[in-house]
């Protein structure tokens, strides 16, 4: 695979710290290297705003909009030039641009490989903090996409529950307790626990065979809270339980050996909660391992 990598530096939060610093830290601690790809920058991120929009129940609703567009953009010229992006947030709602410009590139839906520790379909106007990184599958599913401007609800849906696969989400407690509904019944989904006891492996290769029967061409989604906190606790929200790095080696390179992939996010890694750099590099450590052995260099793309 040749790559392009692609830094969306946003934070639904609406404060420009935290996650909206991990690209940066990222390719600090060799990112590119260790994908041996291009570097095609950082999209365009609106400025952001810690309000609360009453339409739509999200924070900086308006740059969540922009976001998507040029984060959009930047994945299909990636595709179209022939390279696989690698889209580094941020949070999670950049899956929405990323599930876009593929659609776009492809003319057509593609599947969904959602690694994560949740699952992050809560109805806005219910999520207790107001972020589109608790809501982003839930939008991109075509969920509680009322209020939302209109540039951002009329790509909505991106994805049919049948073109999702999730793996790892282990918040269905957290969700019952604020009266949130769980698409479990709805999905292909296979909690931590039960990951890791069929093996992590043996899931994700199934998981991804079944979006590449289905589709043909499927994206992975990776929000690195789906590790437990001790093996990484830079992230925003903790939970108990979640994976080990080996466990998440495991089921990253199963998923890499089915035919199909397109392209790739990575998201949640909060820098300011990783004061020695050791979350950095060991991320860059898992991307080498995994998705950078697949890659080569592209010398004659930008």
């Amino acid at each position: 695979m040749a790559v392009r990598l692609i830094g969306v530096p946003t934070n639904s939060a609406g404060r420009p710290g935290g996650v909206a610093r991990a690209p940066a830290a990222l390719r600090a601690a060799g990112l590119v290297q260790a994908l041996r790809a291009r570097d095609g920058g950082d999209v365009v991120v609106p400025p952001l705003a810690p309000g609360r929009d009453p339409r739509s129940g999200l924070i900086a609703v308006d740059s969540l909009a922009g976001m998507v567009e040029s984060t959009r953009r930047a994945v299909r010229s990636a595709l179209d030039a022939g390279l696989v992006p690698f889209v580094a947030g941020g949070d999670c709602p950049i899956l929405l641009g990323c599930l876009a410009g593929a659609r776009d590139a492809r003319g057509g839906p593609v599947g969904l490989l959602f690694l994560d520790g949740h699952e992050d379909t809560w109805p806005p106007h219910a999520s207790t903090t107001g972020e589109a990184a608790d809501c982003e599958l839930g939008l991109a599913l075509g969920r509680g996409t009322e209020g939302l401007p209109a540039p951002l609800a009329d790509l909505l849906p991106l994805v049919a529950p049948g073109d999702v696969a999730l793996l790892g989400p282990r918040d269905a407690a957290a969700m019952a307790s604020e009266g949130a509904r769980s698409l479990a019944a709805e999905l292909f989904l296979v909690d931590d626990r039960t990951l890791l006891a069929e093996g992590c492996a043996s899931a994700a290769r199934r998981a991804a065979a079944r979006l590449h029967a289905a589709r043909g061409a499927w994206w992975l989604h990776l929000d690195l809270d789906v590790l437990s906190t001790e093996a990484l606790p830079a992230v925003d929200y903790l939970q108990p339980g979640g994976l080990g790095w080996a466990d998440l080696e495991d089921a990253l390179a199963a998923a890499l050996a089915v035919p199909g992939l397109l392209g790739m996010n990575l998201t949640i890694y909060n820098p300011d909660l990783d004061p020695t750099g050791a979350g950095a590099r060991r991320i860059v450590e898992l991307v080498r391992t995994t998705f950078g052995a697949s890659c080569r260099p592209r010398l004659d793309a930008p």
